[in-house]
């Protein structure tokens, strides 16, 4: 199965959120770790693994020029 999961890289962990995979809020060292954690949790506690129903995309959102952010460096 595949899921979309959101990863955010933190100073010194990576944090997760997984929206098919409810309660999946999780932080680790690794971006593999982050969800490992969570379904191995599922598992112990004999709960069900949702199936993945959710997908992402990237798009470019035009703002007025002056809100525009600087670019990450």
């Amino acid at each position: 199965m595949k899921y979309m999961i959101v990863i955010e890289a933190g100073p010194t962990s990576y944090g997760a959120y997984v929206p098919d995979l409810p309660g999946c809020v999780a932080a680790a060292d690794t971006r593999k770790e982050v969800v490992e954690l969570h379904l191995e949790g599922l598992y112990k506690d004999g709960e069900p693994v949702p199936a993945p129903r959710t997908t992402a995309i990237e798009m470019d959102v035009p703002l007025p020029a002056e809100s525009r952010v600087p670019a990450a460096v």
